[in-house]
């Protein structure tokens, strides 16, 4: 009978693990903790992008000449990601809250991101003038010459007129209404029809500020009930971001 084989003492010594082997192991599972933290970081940073949704809560300011005007704007009221840098630009576009006319925050994003509570909202756009007239301007030498019917009493003041079904305005009207010292308010509007509730942006008008800068601002036809405190807002929030 063959005896026992004899292990040699380095052999009965060995590691049951060698060393390489721990080595592999340590490395993977660094690797697999930094993928982890990769991981956690970029869902943090996706995650609050998508929440986002195009927002941004910073208040950067940016320094934008449109034309011969220059404004000083902050990064969280310009609506468009493409927009929110300094220099030269053909229009900026802004959202502002109402009656506040703040910026995007995480305090007010139900406002910015709830579509039923989006007629809280103030849409401006920005841009040089091409018109010599502003809206209030337009009224007597271009829309005058397409109502159709007579005047009709409205609501705050204003009045109301059906423009003609070939004017190339739809279903819009045009509501006026007298301004001491100033040309006649004029705002048109795609009023809801029966049992329908107003849009985020149907009503717009466009004045002129600045040297040569166009304001057209959108608002809800559920806040026209304060159509002279947006008017006067508006004015005041162009101008006192006009740069020199």
């Amino acid at each position: 009978m063959a005896g026992p084989v004899p292990v040699s003492p380095a052999a009965d010594e060995a590691p049951l693990i060698s060393n390489r082997f721990l080595y592999r192991l340590t490395a993977i599972i660094a690797v697999l903790a930094a993928l982890t933290a990769a991981v956690s970081i970029g869902g943090h940073w996706f995650g609050r992008h998508i929440a986002l949704a195009g927002h941004t809560d910073s208040t950067e300011e940016f320094l934008i000449r449109i034309g011969q005007d220059k404004l000083d704007l902050l990064a969280n009221m310009i609506r468009f990601r493409d927009q929110r840098r300094s220099g030269p630009a053909e229009r900026v576009d802004l959202y502002l809250t109402w009656p506040e006319l703040k910026g995007y925050s995480a305090e007010l994003r139900p406002r910015f991101d709830d579509i039923a509570r989006s007629s809280g909202l103030i849409f401006l756009q920005l841009s040089q003038s091409t018109m010599s007239r502003d809206m209030s301007g337009r009224l007597a030498p271009i829309y005058s010459k397409l109502f159709e019917g007579g005047p009709q009493p409205a609501n705050f003041g204003l009045t109301l007129y059906h423009l003609r079904s070939d004017s190339g305005y739809g279903n819009e009207i045009v509501l006026t209404a007298p301004v001491p010292d100033e040309p006649d308010y004029v705002v048109r509007c795609l009023l809801p029809g029966p049992g329908g509730k107003p849009t985020s942006g149907d009503c717009q008008r466009d004045i002129h500020i600045g040297q040569d800068l166009t304001v057209l601002y959108r608002f809800s036809s559920g806040l026209l009930k304060d159509w002279q405190h947006i008017d006067a807002a508006v004015r005041l929030f162009v101008e006192t971001r006009l740069a020199e």
